[in-house]
């Protein structure tokens, strides 16, 4: 199928939430639902985001195709695409519509502040 990305392997997709401006725009659906995103190894990036590009071009819906923790399969419809070369190889990057409850999503945050910073905040004794 041409207007599906099928994971064939490897654990399910990590969804995040996406909390970008840009992306609220994606939200624009008769459905209620929120924008997720997940970044998976692929061995041909672009030519997956071409063929997203092929099947939103023709009016039509991207769908990403995995198997959930339980071994079921799911179907998400992709919104946006960007393939990225990484020290790793390619990442395809995939920002889906999720309808509530249908597959857990991963909150978290970076540690961008690394362990410089005291417990005591910088405050002097």
């Amino acid at each position: 199928m041409d207007d599906t990305i099928t994971i064939i392997e490897g654990p399910p997709p990590t969804f995040e939430s996406v909390n970008q401006g840009w992306a609220f725009g994606l939200q624009e659906s008769p459905s209620l639902g929120d924008i997720a995103m997940t970044r998976l190894r692929t061995f041909n990036g672009p030519a997956l985001v071409e063929r997203c590009y092929h099947t939103w071009h023709e009016n039509q819906t991207m769908h990403l195709e995995f198997r959930d923790p339980d071994g079921l399969e799911r179907t998400v419809p992709i919104v946006a695409a960007r393939a990225i070369e990484s020290d790793d190889g390619q990442m395809l990057h995939l920002w889906v519509r999720l309808v509530d409850g249908e597959v857990e999503l991963e909150f978290g945050y970076d540690d961008d502040f690394g362990d410089d910073i005291d417990d005591d905040f910088g405050m002097p004794d």
